[in-house]
């Protein structure tokens, strides 16, 4: 049974009527035509990188498709109930086409009124038109049943018009281009053939112009994603272009430096990848060592959003690598140059002296160094503070800087130290005459009557002489250090100086093979109790033996000290003095320099040496000027102390040690300076040994005198009270001691001995030689006190 509209349906215009088969068949055309574009719309969608305006371009493509479809398969439809249906579901389509054209307008102008009212009014419209198409769909000769054509068809102009109002809306107040223009116009001519489709319902003509109406405007969308798509592939090509500018001046920037010319290279980048000749750069400092970079063409209103991040990227890789290369700069200046007083430092000078001395090998010329020093700098800081001090460097920089010229070249080398290098040096006269101006020009340009005053020592490189600058250096150094010696002031390198230097260059060497291959053997000296001559104890004393000679430690023990060879020296003298325990089973003394106390792991090294062996046998001697000057040395000796060691405070008296201090520090043991008891039969000298002593019983420590040399000074510290000494006359150093039991001497020769010996010992009458003298005659072999 047909079906329809409801009575007098038939008097309302179609839009699809019946058609010749052609119309069909070209509608089946448009269709896949426009099929086809969605397939190119599909693609903008990609590309775009599913952008609003692609999305909308996809989706009216798809809705026109098929409404077109739909037309056409109206055309060929059989039976009322289908094409009725069929023609419902094209005026629906015409509707949705016409409601999506909301969002795309706004997506494609970018513009407009607020969208959602006129979108849920379109809505609401199409809602009810399907409302009224199901309410009014029954059998064509059903009484009753409204007529719902008109309406339906008033609802769709109503929507159409909505459309159409809105778009004029949105896109008035905008400047449209070429391809605006081109849609409008599609757009107008397809809504002109669906309203000449509509009014024309039942012809041919307007069946087909209402199946065919979608064609302009799906052209004017295919020519929008074809320019679209076409300006995509532009873009992504040209950012890939802009991603590769970036990354070779970001590469270039790591090898230039110069911040201009890479700021050259970074805007011909962007006037090659954004095709603008007119884009300028700047670069403006800023403070504190930072740069801001612009790089802007005439019109920056035309720069899409990723060709301004672009220029924005390119400007900060400049401006980075401006920073950078300005704080390289600076700190490869301060890598080479003193902050306190602006001059080169020591590392300038060992380059720039080392250029100074190739080039005078080619051009055959001398090079001289002046090394100066202020001398009592030390004092100024003590009695006026350090700022005080840095004011004397900065103005003894200042004074130095007026013998600047092309030949001559100043420095700081370290502390109150500085270098005047002069090339193309002149004769040894005028050198001499130049170090007398320095210093006599410091004296009254910088210093004051009282002083300070500067010291030079003048040292210059020959051609024939090998290019060494720090043998140079050294040389001056030395020759400054004989002038302040012998307060000449001044002082030139001479011959006598570089035998010297000779000589102590080879004693470095040779003592360091020594200590490489452990040749430094331990003495041991007795000490003794004065009143029995019984042995108590032994002291470990470094001997160097070179060659079958025995070269003696004030030879070279302040050599040990000033390289740090002192540090392995003091280590074997441990280990030896642990093995001379264990063989003699006698407490052992040992020496600890002012240079092993600086060791941050001193303790750890004492503790290996020793071997862990018992602590209440081991002394630990240091000297009273290294125990006050050394920050380190009295934790480290309380720690030694705690595990059981004694610490006598070595040659007592000359240093500086007060009353009051001496109860604070960790000390066991006062060891008697020689120098006193040199002198202790005499008023002079007995005065402070008796000190001495007093001092130690009140604070309970036990006191040995050392140097004792004949009888009379052993008999004088007995009458003093001193209970044990050490010297050449109770006992020589030396490397084995057998106090475990003494050698038997001949009755003749023993009674000898105690005949020399005995009026010495007041109180004491011995007629045959009594154990501890046994003893200490044993360690001395046949000698007697005269060979002592």
């Amino acid at each position: 049974m047909p079906f329809m509209w409801g009575p007098g349906a038939a008097d309302v215009p179609d839009m699809l009527g019946d058609v010749p088969l052609w119309t069909t068949v070209l509608q089946f055309l448009a269709a896949g035509l426009i099929v086809g574009f969605c397939v190119l719309q599909w693609v903008w969608w990609r590309g775009a990188l599913r952008s609003d305006g692609s999305s909308w371009a996809l989706a009216l493509s798809v809705a026109m498709a098929g409404m077109v479809l739909v037309a056409g398969l109206h055309g060929i439809a059989v039976g009322a109930e289908l094409r009725e249906a069929l023609s419902f579901l094209h005026g629906q389509l015409v509707g949705v086409v016409a409601l999506l054209c909301l969002p795309a307008t706004r997506a494609f102008g970018r513009t407009g009124p607020r969208l959602r009212p006129w979108v849920v009014t379109a809505a609401v419209l199409l809602a009810v038109r399907t409302v009224l198409w199901f309410l009014t769909f029954g059998p064509v000769d059903a009484p009753g049943v409204p007529t719902g054509r008109p309406v339906a068809v008033a609802l769709l102009f109503l929507v159409l018009a909505l459309v159409v109002g809105y778009v004029v809306m949105a896109l008035g107040a905008v400047r449209l281009n070429a391809l605006g223009v081109l849609l409008v116009v599609a757009a107008a001519g397809s809504l002109t053939m669906l309203t000449a489709g509509i009014l024309l319902g039942g012809q041919p003509l307007g069946a087909l112009l209402a199946g065919l109406w979608p064609l302009p405007l799906a052209v004017g969308l295919e020519s929008l994603a074809s320019v679209r798509l076409r300006r995509s592939q532009q873009t992504a090509r040209r950012r890939e272009l802009m991603r590769d500018a970036l990354a070779q001046v970001t590469n270039n920037a790591w090898f230039h430096r110069d911040p201009d010319a890479l700021l050259v290279q970074a805007r011909d980048a962007a006037r090659e990848v954004l095709e603008d000749p007119t884009i300028e750069g700047s670069l403006r400092p800023l403070q504190r060592d930072r740069f801001v970079v612009d790089l802007f063409p005439e019109a920056p209103d035309r720069l899409a959003p990723h060709e301004r991040t672009f220029l924005i990227d390119l400007g900060l890789v400049v401006s980075s690598a401006a920073e950078r290369y300005t704080l390289t700069e600076r700190l490869s200046r301060a890598a080479v140059t003193d902050t306190l007083t602006g001059l080169p430092n020591r590392r300038a000078v060992d380059t720039h002296l080392l250029e100074v001395l190739e080039r005078a090998a080619v051009e055959r010329t001398r090079v001289t160094v002046v090394y100066c020093d202020i001398d009592g700098f030390k004092d100024v800081n003590d009695r006026e503070g350090h700022a005080a001090g840095d004011e004397l460097l900065r103005r003894t920089a200042d004074y130095l800087r007026t013998w600047v010229d092309d030949d001559t070249y100043v420095a700081r080398l370290a502390g109150d130290e500085f270098a005047v290098i002069v090339a193309r040096a002149p004769g040894d006269e005028e050198l001499a005459d130049l170090a007398r101006r320095v210093r006599s020009g410091f004296g009254a340009r910088v210093g004051t009557v009282v002083g300070p005053r500067l010291t030079c020592g003048v040292a210059t490189w020959n051609p024939s002489d090998v290019v060494d600058a720090d043998t140079l250096l050294r040389h001056a150094d030395a020759a400054m250090l004989e002038a302040k010696r012998t307060a000449s002031g001044h002082r030139v390198f001479d011959p006598a100086l570089r035998a010297r230097a000779e000589d102590a260059r080879r004693l470095r060497s040779a003592l360091e093979r020594a200590v490489e291959e452990d040749r430094i053997t331990a003495y041991f000296q007795p000490i003794v109790d004065t009143r029995t001559l019984e042995v108590v104890g032994l002291e470990a004393l470094a001997r160097w033996q070179e060659d079958g000679h025995l070269v003696l430690p004030e030879h070279w023990l302040a050599l040990a000290e000033q390289t740090g060879l002192i540090v392995p020296i003091g280590r074997s003298m441990i280990r030896q003095a642990r093995r001379a325990l264990d063989r003699h089973h006698m407490p052992v003394a040992v020496n600890l320099s002012a240079r092993e106390l600086h060791e941050q792991d001193v303790l750890e090294r004492i503790d290996t040496a020793w071997s862990g062996g018992p602590w209440e046998h081991l002394t630990i001697e240091i000297t009273e000027s290294t125990m006050l000057r050394t920050s380190s040395a009295v934790p480290v000796l309380s720690e030694l102390r705690a595990r059981g060691a004694r610490i006598a405070l070595d040659d007592f008296g000359t240093g500086f040690s007060s009353l009051a201090r001496l109860a604070r520090l960790p000390v066991d043991v006062l060891k008697i300076d020689r120098s006193f008891v040199r002198e202790v039969r005499t008023p002079r000298g007995a005065g402070p040994v008796r000190a001495i002593v007093a001092l130690a019983e009140h604070h309970g420590l036990d006191v040995v005198a050392e140097g004792v040399e004949s009888a009379g000074d052993l008999q004088a510290l007995v009458e003093l009270g001193v209970p044990q000494a050490q010297g050449n006359f109770v006992g020589r150093p030396a490397p084995g001691l057998p106090v475990r039991g003494a050698r038997p001497l001949p009755r003749p020769a023993a009674d000898e001995l105690v005949r020399r010996v005995e009026p010495h010992l007041p109180g004491r009458r011995v007629r045959t030689v009594p154990r501890p003298l046994r003893m200490m005659q044993g360690a001395l072999g046949d000698a007697t006190p005269e060979h002592l």
